[in-house]
């Protein structure tokens, strides 16, 4: 298509879209072959899936085992929004080189206004192969271009071509190009329902009301909708102000295969790193490091710190990733030709400054803890956490010192999902690592058992730990039946707790299973 290089609409916009890009991303991140049957999950749900799963059958909103029935060779990753955002801000940044002015739609979509780039490659056709030609280079596969008058026609377009990764538009041709869509792209369900019934299905047939009926039956939201529909669009592309580069990065030639030698190297790298924090008078408490070696593997793993990362630390979170379970002066299976360090967790220095008198106790504590961390590794100073699970034990959780537990502060994995069976608060003060086997009587000095339906043979009379002297029972409750994995007859897991006061006052819980009666803690 010819166009006019000096009288070239300002509204005319270019679009890249890269399709199924939460999937592309996830693949790339974990090595799986994008152009395989894969979906992504969110809340038990298929949140996205690849062009071969969709071929068997797979959409979005389908419920995990209904995806795994339609495509047995289904391969599951957990949906990762941050993910998504990280690997798609280097092809931005590549765009950006190419065409000034990147406005971001969403991970996977970009948008810029056409005047620019068409005057600059000699049209809008050009422009667009340009563009193309950009995001190849970054190994980003199935790219698609679309140019029209405002974003939405423009991603419209874009997700139009066939046969062409371009898809243009004629200046004023917008509003005739969209009208067959369907008019679910411009509202939300509800009014998307509300149309429907009214026998609304397409943007043309929308765009056909009357403005003032529309804004009146449904307010500022459905008037924008429908300018939308008419082709009408008062959005702009709005350029991105690119973000200041912290991240460092290094390539080895030749290749390291000694983790001493890697960390002694890498000691430079790291000072500019922080170095390019603080002149902005920012500080990390979050980093990834990612490492790939010359086997072509590829490493990749995100560090938290509970104050913020000083050079040291981030050359001993290098060194503990690489050493993993061996020694600093151990050999790697394979060499490492580049090593890549990302700030994830960016915070202003005002919010992490001391009082007026110093940190006191809470410093020397750090110190010292990090110190031992720094010589002993990453896993050898821990905190306590509390985490998911039915059984007392089963929820204390060990985080290694200056990670934060998973999901949310103070909690550990799976905390907030629910346990049917779990025990309710307030907990018991001390809880046992190892149970502790007890003998429970009744008045003959028969052992209590319970049977299948959850009831007690005799009253509980006495109370005895291992070894000890049977001592009398002053009160009683229960018992409560704990199941697990009951669909699992090898794994299934039966158990019932039960709380007594002993002779002293003291309270504890009780669990029975097949090897008879444990103390599980003991209310202090």
């Amino acid at each position: 298509m010819a166009v006019d290089l000096v009288h070239v609409d300002p509204t005319r916009t270019i679009v890249l879209w890269c399709p199924d890009w939460p999937v592309f991303a996830a693949c790339r991140e974990s090595g799986l072959d994008p152009d395989a049957s894969v979906a992504l999950t969110e809340g038990g749900q298929i949140y996205a899936c690849s062009a071969a799963a969709r071929r068997d059958g797979v959409v979005r909103g389908l419920k995990l085992r209904e995806a795994q029935y339609r495509s047995p060779g289904l391969a599951l990753l957990d949906y990762d929004a941050s993910l998504d955002v990280r690997v798609f801000e280097p092809v931005v940044r590549r765009v950006e080189e190419t065409v000034p002015g990147v406005q971001l739609i969403r991970p996977g979509t970009l948008a810029m206004r056409a005047r620019g780039p068409a005057r600059y490659y000699g049209g809008e056709d050009a422009a667009a192969r340009a563009l193309l030609d950009t995001v190849a280079a970054l190994d980003v596969v199935g790219a698609r271009v679309g140019i029209a008058d405002g974003p939405f026609a423009a991603e419209q377009a874009a997700r139009a071509a066939s046969g062409s990764p371009v898809g243009i538009v004629e200046p004023g041709a917008s509003a005739a190009f969209i009208a067959p869509l369907p008019v679910r792209l411009v509202v939300d369900a509800r009014i998307g329902t509300l149309l429907n019934r009214l026998g609304v299905r397409t943007l043309g047939e929308f765009a056909a009301l009357p403005e003032a009926d529309v804004r009146r039956r449904f307010g500022a939201a459905g008037a924008f909708a429908h300018d939308r529909a008419a082709g009408r669009e008062h959005t702009r592309v709005l350029a991105r102000t690119p973000p200041p580069e912290f991240e460092v990065a290094q390539e080895f030639e030749p290749p390291l295969d000694r983790i001493d030698q890697l960390a002694f190297v890498f000691r430079v790298k790291a000072d500019e790193f922080i170095d390019r924090m603080r002149t902005r008078r920012l500080v990390c408490t979050g980093i990834r490091v990612e490492i790939d070696d010359e086997a072509g593997g590829h490493s990749s793993r995100s560090w938290l710190h509970p104050r913020w990362f000083t050079p040291a630390d981030v050359v001993d979170r290098v060194r503990w990733q690489l050493q993993g379970a061996g020694t600093a002066d151990s050999a790697l299976t394979s060499p490492i030709v580049r090593l890549r360090v990302v700030p994830e967790r960016i915070d202003s220095t005002g919010n992490h400054e001391e009082g007026l008198w110093g940190g006191g106790p809470d410093e020397r504590v750090h110190h010292g803890l990090t110190r031992v961390q720094s010589m002993l590794g990453h896993d050898a100073v821990v905190t306590a956490a509390i985490g998911g699970g039915r059984m007392l034990a089963d929820r204390q959780v060990l985080v290694p010192w200056g990670d934060r537990a998973p999901e949310r502060a103070g909690a550990g994995p799976g905390a907030g999902a629910p346990w049917p069976g779990s025990l309710p608060a307030l907990a018991p003060a001390s809880v046992f690592r190892e149970r502790l086997p007890i003998g429970l009587f009744d008045g003959g000095g028969a052992v209590v058992e319970i049977d299948a339906r959850g009831v007690i043979s005799a009253k509980p009379e006495r109370f005895a730990l291992a070894g000890a002297a049977p001592a009398p029972v002053r009160a009683w409750a229960g018992p409560w039946p704990v199941v697990e994995r009951w669909w699992d007859a090898e794994h299934a897991r039966r158990v019932h707790r039960f709380q007594i006061v002993d002779d002293d006052g003291c309270a504890w819980l009780l669990v029975r299973d097949d090897a008879g009666w444990w103390a599980e803690a003991r209310y202090d």
